[in-house]
């Protein structure tokens, strides 16, 4: 029944997975419409639950996960090429960094650039443990590790694992771009069997509910920076108008495709970010941010150990639940989207360089934007008229952080404006990025396909996004935390088998090299000690000696990705050139030497 609607509607795509997908989507905005108290109660049930009693696994999750990064970069598998081994890369680095932020970590950077740091500020995460109080440079310093703690090395780690291994698992081994071809190794052609389909329409249901998280986020604050520049209420009314509106916009991005739309508008907001962090440096306390900015991290990277496996164990504020652990139940969720879309542009990259580069260059990013925009914001706490923490922090209003900050500023209306028009092309990218890697999971290919298909998943983020943002029976934000941290879960399980079935394909495919053999040595006597063996004929000398001596020379090197028989005769022995078969060094004529 399913294929016979499926080439009625003239799709071209997987008629399971695509509408088992779509129905859990459809169905969940229906039973949220009709059903919102119920529906509100029960997922705020599950959520505390789940807060309460695996909290400690999400916080464990991505550290385990940065190890194991780190480890594969730096270990032999590091050098292995994401695609065929003679692969170069498709894009330079600049256009590939910028489109690392066409996945959405743009609207983050805009949306908590200042409220995560103002609300630390205002509020520290271990003040009731430590003993710090509110608004001293103490809480500064606390609000900067937790907030570079929170969108650089971490956030970034949970991108990169999928992202690595779906770079792996199709550009290596050529399978199709979906999250069940990473459990190829475990699960062999079951890949394309109801275990496959059913990891496949997990990871797009959670992917559409973590994008539209990241949409609802951006739409509060697109509606409280109107509200502050032209009077517009905070409403659900213009909530809807605006999430309609851009999801308009973003729908004829997709039909343009990758280069013309995602790629185009990743530039030009790339460009437009810098210059509004470059305003903000220049305008502001400049000397005071840069020396701040980097005596934080020099406090971040000192306590990142302490942090990274916090769990608020004594004090047990609950803070921890609803900041670190939904920023990462969060992120978790859209990493299938990212993870393709990052791996789809960056083929021909060895594993380290891919590893190295999508883990340090968004965060070194990262932490000039929030170090820039924290200090800016403490200075004007500390130095200057204040106000922000009794904003963000006392009323609430975290999506108008950045606009309450611009105000200090000169020239604050249109650098509202501007920040606006940023906050709406990452709105568009995000979704742009998101319908199109959606489908792609969904065919199993990245061929042609209609664009009603891509179409369709831009629409339902959007509905996703309104459903709850407008009909949840909890307030927009927190019916976002909640249901986000539900859908997180199963991706956390999913991680550590990610783990296990890269590596295992890595040792599959580039082999398991032999222990070092080196030569062997005769044992060596003091002189004394010999001279008195050597007189007994109680003993044999012929095995110890005085001086140390081989009793074999050392072992001959060869390429082991070549066959025996195509190495040369003269290659096996001789000069490590060689052996290695490159080029030797050219010869210098003996009366330059001592030049």
């Amino acid at each position: 029944m399913l294929t016979k609607l499926h080439d009625a509607l003239k799709l071209k795509t997987s008629p399971v997975i695509f509408f088992s997908s779509a129905g859990i989507i459809i169905l969940f905005v229906i039973a949220t419409i009709a059903f919102t108290e119920p529906l509100g109660e029960a997922v705020s049930t599950a959520s505390d639950w789940l807060l309460t009693n695996l909290g400690w696994f999400y916080v464990l999750g991505v550290t385990v996960f940065l190890g194991f990064l780190i480890y594969i970069a730096l270990g032999r598998f590091g050098r292995v090429k994401l695609g065929p081994n003679d692969e170069k890369p498709e894009h330079s680095g600049l256009a590939w960094f910028a489109m690392l932020f066409a996945a959405g970590i743009g609207s983050i950077l805009m949306f908590w650039g200042v409220a995560e740091p103002v609300s630390h500020f205002g509020d520290p995460p271990r003040g009731p443990s430590l003993g710090i109080e509110a608004g001293t440079d103490e809480a500064a310093a606390e609000a900067m590790n937790f907030t570079f703690y929170h969108f650089t090395l971490h956030t970034w780690t949970i991108f990169t694992l999928p992202a690595l291994c779906f770079a792996y698992f199709i550009h290596k081994r050529n399978l199709p771009p979906r999250v069940s071809s990473i459990f190829q190794p475990i699960l062999g052609e079951r890949i394309h069997g109801p275990i496959g389909k059913f990891i496949d329409v997990v990871a797009i249901v959670g992917t559409v509910f973590g994008v539209a998280v990241s949409i609802g986020l951006g739409t509060l604050q697109i509606n409280g920076g109107l509200g502050q520049l032209f009077g517009v209420p905070n409403s659900a009314g213009w909530q809807l108008i605006i999430i309609g509106v851009v999801t308009g916009v973003a729908l004829l991005s997709v039909s343009l495709g990758l280069d013309k739309g995602i790629k185009v508008l990743s530039n030009i907001n790339i460009v437009m970010a810098i210059g509004l962090l470059i305003f903000v440096l220049i305008t502001g306390s400049t000397l005071f941010m840069l020396r701040g900015t980097f005596e934080s991290l020099g406090s971040y990277l000192h306590h990142l150990p302490e942090m990274a496996l916090w769990n608020d164990t004594f004090a047990d504020t609950g803070w921890q639940n609803t900041w670190t652990v939904f920023y990462w139940a969060w992120t978790i969720t859209w990493s299938p989207f990212v993870g393709i879309f990052i791996a789809r542009i960056s083929k021909g990259r060895t594993v380290r360089q891919f590893v190295l580069g999508v883990l340090a260059i968004p965060s070194a990013f990262s932490i000039l934007w929030f170090g820039i925009f924290g200090y800016g914001s403490f200075d004007i706490e500390l130095n200057g008229d204040g106000g922000l923490v009794e904003r963000v922090v006392d009323e609430g209003d975290i999506p108008g952080a950045l606009f309450a900050f611009l105000e200090h500023h000169p020239w604050s209306y249109p650098m509202s404006i501007l920040a606006i028009i940023l906050v709406v092309i990452f709105f568009i990218t995000s979704v742009d990025s998101a319908a199109l890697v959606t489908d792609t999971m969904t065919n199993g290919h990245e061929d042609y396909n209609p664009l009603g298909q891509r179409i369709f998943w831009a629409v339902a983020i959007g509905l996703i996004t309104a459903t709850l943002l407008v009909f949840s029976a909890e307030g927009g934000l927190t019916a976002l935390e909640q249901t986000i941290i539900l859908v997180g879960l199963p991706f956390f399980v999913m991680g550590y088998f990610q783990m296990y079935a890269l590596y295992r394909a890595l040792r599959e495919d580039a082999g398991e090299l032999p222990q070092i053999r080196t030569r062997e040595w005769k044992k060596v006597l003091p002189p004394e000690e010999y001279a008195r063996r050597d007189a007994d004929d109680d003993f044999n000398t012929d095995d110890v000696v005085v001086e140390p001596e081989a009793e074999e020379p050392a072992p001959v090197m060869r390429d082991p990705y070549l066959d025996l028989e195509t190495i040369e005769p003269r290659a096996k022995h001789g000069t490590l050139a060689a052996r290695t078969s490159s080029a030797p060094l050219p010869k210098v004529p003996k009366k330059d030497r001592n030049q």
